[in-house]
């Protein structure tokens, strides 16, 4: 199964951990990590809710143009 399959397995099939499992081992050891940690409150949350955007966003065009 490809790391797509797997991925779009994973997305229907959410309680199957262990495909779960065998995508975050399929991650690239160089691959950058971001953490988030739980919000304290509402405002926290929803900041880091727009960063998580803007992440994803970047991630997305930086693809984008790759191909």
């Amino acid at each position: 199964m490809t790391r797509k399959e797997l991925r779009d397995y994973v997305r229907v099939h959410r309680d199957d951990l262990k495909a779960l499992d065998a995508l975050v081992n399929r991650r690239s050891p160089d691959a950058e990590v971001i953490m988030f940690h739980p919000p304290k409150n509402k405002e926290e949350e929803q900041e880091q809710f727009e960063l998580f955007k803007r992440i994803v966003d970047e991630k997305t065009r930086n693809k984008t143009a790759d191909n």
